[in-house]
Parts: structure tokens; sequence; C-alpha cells
């Protein structure tokens, strides 16, 4: 999932600029770090999860920094990489205001008597 982020950020960002292509790469790279090291970390037992119940083998202080960070990565690259996708799709950008067309000049009018 993170490989697959990564590539399609790339792809994104190579044709945009500015903060589009900013939001969008970090967006990528902390859910890549959150998809590729943490949540495996998590899977197998490196790290330990943060129990509602208080049952832990470890310290809880330490569960709980590390659900902490856990959240704050994959929440906060979701975010940057749904704000740089909606910037790139222009979905922030007000539509341009139509143009009246050219109105011809009034013309005098002719009193028949």
């Amino acid at each position: 999932m993170g490989i697959f982020l990564m590539v399609i950020a790339w792809r994104l960002a190579k044709n945009t600029e500015g903060w589009t292509a900013r939001l969008i790469v970090a967006g990528a790279l902390l859910l890549g770090f959150g998809y590729s090291i943490l949540i495996p970390l998590y899977e197998a037992g490196r790290i330990e999860p943060f129990s509602a119940a208080g049952h832990y083998h470890g310290s809880p202080a330490t569960a709980l920094a590390w659900h902490a960070v856990k959240l704050v990565i994959m929440n906060s690259g979701w975010l940057f990489f749904g704000l740089g996708l909606a910037l790139h799709a222009k979905v922030f950008t007000s539509p341009t205001p139509r143009r009246n067309p050219a109105l011809p000049p009034a013309a005098t009018h002719e009193f028949i008597t």
C-alpha cells in the first residue's frame, strides 16, 4: 500500500507544482511510513497495541505514546494526501464568472410624426 501511494504521488506531483505537489508527496510519505513500518510492527507484536481494558505486557505509557504516533501519522497522512488531491483536481477554486457579451450600443429612436 505504501509503495502504491508513493507511485501515485510521484506521478501526480511531476505534473503539478507548488503546495499541491508538496501536500501529495508529504501525505504519501506519511502513509507509506505508516503502512510499511508502523502497521507491520503492530501486527508482529514489536509495538504493544493500546488497550482500553488496561492489560499490558510492558509500559502503558509506551503503548499510549506509540498509539498517538500511529494516529498522528496515519490521520495527517490521509489529510495531506486528500488535500493535495483536492487541490490537484481544483476542487477549491472558485468558478470563473461568466463574461457578459458586449451589448451593442443602444440605437437612437426616430420618432415619426
